[in-house]
């Protein structure tokens, strides 16, 4: 007898229905699995013959692949002068090349008690410097340090440290004498009026995050870290915990940390860090995916 084939698609299913001359289906293929089941056991061995003839001679097409979307490379950066490496750099580099006021000046500003912006200028010196130190002795566990990375907008990192731990943005604040309290998003000095430090350092290892991903190709973790100089109280009561706070003494905490980059990825990642052009533009607004 023969059987004729119809095709049924809904809810999902894909079905192809071997039916007798008047509609009666007595069996039914899966398109998808290709299992064939008999309705009617009079009628197996003719459906199980017409249904594969039928998948057979009538193949499912093969849906076309599509083709892989291959990552961009990153851009390169031009080989590295003595002018572009900021390895060279000391901290508090860019705080060295600032003209103080004059001798008559200082003296007055001295007598009248007057702070000046080159007293600001010199702490902020003595501090990365400080800090520095620290971060340098890091060096013996695999890490390592940049200091003064200038940025496109006349600012810069203090200090950059790279390494298995991943990346840590370091800004470094003096307030010799002065107890500091710290909270989500600013801190105070001897309950002074709140300063925005640390919505600055996320923001900054942001920037520095986009930075190095640009040019690296691969995600790069930098965690933004306060480091405050001199002080002699540091109450933390922060809730988020996105910020790392540390007197200058605690930084040798980040030391043993380790599991985010490879020692091909940091030897990479201090590569471009190191480089002088990679942050001289303002970097992408989004990271690479």
């Amino acid at each position: 007898m023969e059987l004729k084939i119809t095709r049924w698609k809904r809810y999902g299913h894909d079905r192809l229905y071997a039916n007798l001359p008047d509609g009666t289906a007595v069996g039914w293929l899966d398109v998808k699995t290709g299992d064939i089941t008999v309705l009617v056991a009079e009628y197996r061995a003719d459906v199980i013959v017409v249904l594969t003839d039928h998948l057979r001679n009538n193949p499912e097409p093969v849906p076309p692949q599509k083709t892989p979307r291959m990552p961009e490379a990153p851009p390169l950066l031009p080989p590295l002068t003595a002018a572009d490496d900021l390895a060279a750099n000391r901290p508090g580099e860019s705080l060295r090349d600032k003209s103080g006021p004059g001798l008559i000046k200082r003296v007055v500003s001295q007598l009248l008690r007057r702070p000046t912006e080159w007293d600001s200028w010199r702490k902020g010196l003595k501090g990365e410097q400080r800090v520095g130190a620290e971060l340098n002795r890091l060096a013996r566990h695999g890490w390592r340090v940049l200091h003064s990375i200038p940025l496109a907008d006349k600012v810069d990192v203090d200090h950059l440290l790279i390494g298995p731990g991943g990346v840590f943005s370091i800004n470094t604040k003096y307030h010799g004498k002065r107890a500091v309290w710290v909270g989500d998003d600013s801190a105070k000095v001897d309950h002074g009026m709140p300063a925005p430090y640390v919505r600055k350092s996320r923001a900054e290892a942001k920037r520095v995050g986009r930075v190095l991903e640009h040019y690296c190709g691969f995600p790069v973790p930098v965690e933004p870290v306060l480091v405050f100089v001199g002080v002699t109280d540091l109450k933390v009561v922060a809730t988020q915990l996105n910020v790392r706070v540390y007197q200058e003494r605690e930084v040798a905490a980040l030391a043993p940390l380790s599991g985010a980059l490879t020692a091909e990825q940091v030897e990479h990642v201090y590569s471009v860090a190191r480089h002088r052009q990679a942050w001289s533009q303002v970097p992408p607004t989004a990271t690479r995916k």
